[in-house]
């Protein structure tokens, strides 16, 4: 003889909230969730003095978030350093490579995907004609080391950010289309 045990009991409570939720839309219906848009020349470069330049769109000081677009002349060396985050990056123009591994070129549509740790030195080939445009996505801290492996400078999102709009104020550039979370 086998005896078959009815399913427990569903609290009342339980009940009430699977009823609640089920009535919800899977997607938010309304409030203020709208986008947020940056046209390609709706904010300044700033320009570094050495031929290269940064265009900052978006800086999240909440996770230490900065995404950018940089412009590099031929034959650039960025400084060698690591990230804290992952870094991520689409080539829009031009070529460059890291000194670590030449043979791995970015080209226009190139990703790269940089785990947090990775040292390397950026670098453009002297023999390309016009300048490279990277957008990359930069979560944690920038660390710029020098050839002994010492740390010389530390930018992260919130220094991205005040080093742009001051360079933008200083010289009257609008940065109004700027997005900026956490402040």
């Amino acid at each position: 003889m086998s005896t078959t045990q009815a399913p427990p009991a569903i609290p009342p409570a339980l009940l009430a909230l699977a009823e609640k939720l089920a009535k919800r839309p899977m997607f938010p219906a309304e409030g203020d969730n709208g986008t947020l848009h940056v046209g390609a020349d709706h904010l300044p470069y700033a320009e570094a003095g050495d031929g290269s330049a940064i265009q900052v769109l978006h800086v999240d000081l909440n996770t230490n978030l900065w995404i950018s677009k940089v412009r590099l002349p031929p034959g650039y060396r960025v400084v060698k350093h690591y990230h804290t985050g992952h870094v991520y990056g689409v080539t829009l123009q031009g070529r460059w490579f890291y000194a670590e591994a030449p043979e791995e070129v970015n080209a226009p549509g190139s990703y790269l995907f940089e785990p947090a740790g990775s040292v390397h030195t950026l670098c453009t080939p002297a023999d390309q004609q016009g300048d490279t445009v990277v957008w990359f996505a930069i979560q944690g801290s920038n660390v710029n080391l020098d050839e002994h492996g010492k740390v010389v400078s530390v930018m992260d999102a919130r220094l991205a950010l005040e080093m742009y709009r001051g360079y933008c104020d200083a010289l009257g550039l609008d940065r109004s289309r700027l997005i900026v979370f956490g402040e």
